[in-house]
């Protein structure tokens, strides 16, 4: 009976360690992502097929590129994100503090079908997809469609408008496009600062998140605004009276980019994520869902896509803002921009 005892016991030990084998296996990845449907668009597409192939599980935490720069400096060394979406900019920003990991490209089956532009200084960073800030308006509203970010500046928009807080990208977009406009430079924004003040002061509001403007649109209380052309084509799938505009004078191009926060535990599951990322089947399902350009050269653009994604003329148009002069003077511009605008 000792002996049947032992064996019962072992048998049982050996269950109860290959169920804790199991849970050991099963890893968590914190992904800093931007909300609404770019949230949606990365549990479908990049999500989903990671947790399949790794039998690991995602926890997504939501933000905006300045609000997860903030948290990597915060948490610096030992950060409480193990990947991150973040504008090209503030990517740069960050490894420019060394705060981010050197992304291995021989731990990703795909890196060689990534542009070479995508690829940020070092590998500190990678763009995985190409946008743009532009115009949004209703047309149901505005029956002239608009051609130039001078446009919001109309006696007809009053109180119809909004525009972004400079914490988020297209708020920083618009301010850059109005400056250059009015003869300013990177070095110079006071010409943006002015023509902006009396803009900020009529807007609905200062947005901070980008899908804040779509109730806003749905009870019409604002006609037109500076906003994505992605999360418009998803609007506009679900039914909402959008359109978008390229300004004459050229829309702001969007690079988000992914870093690897440095000091993560999960350096091997963040480039196994990563490579989903930037995989021909990730690429193309984020582009499709999303209405957002690809940087893998495998992924082409269905017709539907090129109505709405920068591409083309408005592609050639677009001013892509050098990374590295915003990280340098975003600190001196948000200075000014509360100090000046907000207030």
């Amino acid at each position: 009976m000792r002996h049947k005892f032992c064996f019962a016991t072992a048998t049982a030990t050996a269950i109860l360690c290959a169920g804790f084998s199991l849970s050991a296996q099963a890893e968590e990845l914190v992904v800093g992502s931007f909300g609404g449907s770019f949230a949606d668009n990365v549990k479908a597409c990049h999500v989903a097929a990671f947790e399949k192939a790794t039998g690991a599980t995602v926890s997504l935490k939501l933000g905006n590129s300045s609000q997860f720069a903030a948290a990597i400096r915060a948490t610096a060394g030992k950060p409480d994100m193990d990947i991150v979406y973040i504008d090209n900019s503030l990517a740069a920003q960050t490894q420019g503090e060394k705060l981010n990991e050197i992304i291995d490209r021989k731990k990703l089956k795909n890196a060689g079908d990534v542009i070479a532009s995508a690829w940020g200084k070092d590998d500190a960073y990678v763009v995985a997809m190409v946008s743009a800030t532009a115009l949004v308006y209703n047309p149901k509203l505005v029956k002239t469609p608009p051609t130039s970010w001078l446009d919001l500046a109309d006696p007809a928009y009053t109180g119809k408008y909004a525009i972004g807080d400079i914490s988020g990208t297209s708020g920083l977009h618009y301010l850059l496009a109005l400056n250059k406009l009015k003869g300013g430079t990177l070095e110079n924004i006071d010409p943006g600062i002015e023509a902006i003040k009396p803009i900020a002061k009529g807007s609905a509001v200062l947005y901070t998140q980008a899908d804040q403007l779509l109730s806003l649109f749905e009870r019409e209380e604002i006609a037109i605004a500076p906003w994505y052309p992605d999360r418009a084509g998803v609007a506009i799938d679900k039914g909402l009276s959008l359109a978008v505009a390229y300004p004459k004078e050229g829309a702001v191009g969007i690079l988000p980019a992914v870093i690897i926060p440095k000091g993560t535990a999960k350096s091997e599951l963040a480039h196994k994520f990563l490579d989903q990322i930037l995989s021909a089947e990730g690429q193309g399902c984020f582009s499709e869902r999303a209405y957002i350009g690809a940087v893998n050269t495998k992924v082409k653009l269905s017709d539907k896509l090129q109505k709405i994604v920068p591409n083309g003329e408005s592609l050639e148009k677009a001013w892509f803002v050098d990374p590295e002069i915003v990280a340098k003077n975003s600190a001196n511009w948000t200075r000014r921009w509360q100090r000046e605008v907000a207030r």
